[in-house]
């Protein structure tokens, strides 16, 4: 029987111990993904990226809250993230959705590609993979860059909730966005 992990178990475990734990987990349905989500980073895979993690989202100017999503048919979904700026909640990094199979073990996991939108997180082709902990848990796995093996080195992060409901759709699509590889390495 599998252990039932908490957030605060989450928070404890290293990089591998949470990949070795995602890789157990199962994806979500497109239909549970709809609201807001609350975010945060857990283990990093090194000491500059824990750094550089924590200085990008949790920051004087800006503080990571969230990630939101909503189904928009059977297949695909779209989302984008919120931060707290001053005293204001803004929305940003727009994403789409998708149920596809995950760059770490060939199974399913719900994707968030965000080179469908124009967006710093486009350009450097991030693409986060969720998997079911438990009820209103999350783990996320995300990834970046420009070469393969970049976009191979696993950024942990946890959502919890739904806690708020969708806000409303942000960003300008990609003209001519095709997945490919980069994106969805397994499918190719």
């Amino acid at each position: 029987m599998q252990k039932k992990f908490t957030e605060e178990d989450l928070l404890k475990l290293s990089v591998q111990e949470l990949l070795d734990l995602f890789r157990t987990l199962r994806a979500p349905t497109m239909e549970e993904m709809n609201g807001e989500y609350a975010a945060y980073l857990l283990a990093q895979p090194t000491w500059l990226a824990d750094k550089i993690g924590h200085i990008t989202l949790n920051n004087f100017f800006r503080r990571w809250l969230s990630k939101a999503f909503r189904p928009l048919n059977a297949t695909t979904g779209q989302g984008y993230n919120t931060f707290q700026q001053g005293h204001r909640v803004i929305q940003c990094y727009p994403m789409m959705t998708m149920i596809a199979t995950s760059r770490f073990d060939n199974r399913p996991a719900y994707q968030l590609i965000y080179r469908h939108f124009h967006s710093v997180c486009g350009s450097i082709n991030m693409v986060d993979e969720i998997r079911r902990v438990s009820p209103n848990l999350y783990l996320g796995i995300g990834t970046y860059g420009f070469t393969h093996n970049q976009r191979h080195i696993p950024y942990p992060f946890l959502l919890t909730g739904p806690h708020t409901p969708y806000r409303g759709d942000i960003g300008r699509q990609r003209n001519d966005f095709q997945i490919g590889s980069r994106e969805l390495p397994r499918l190719f």
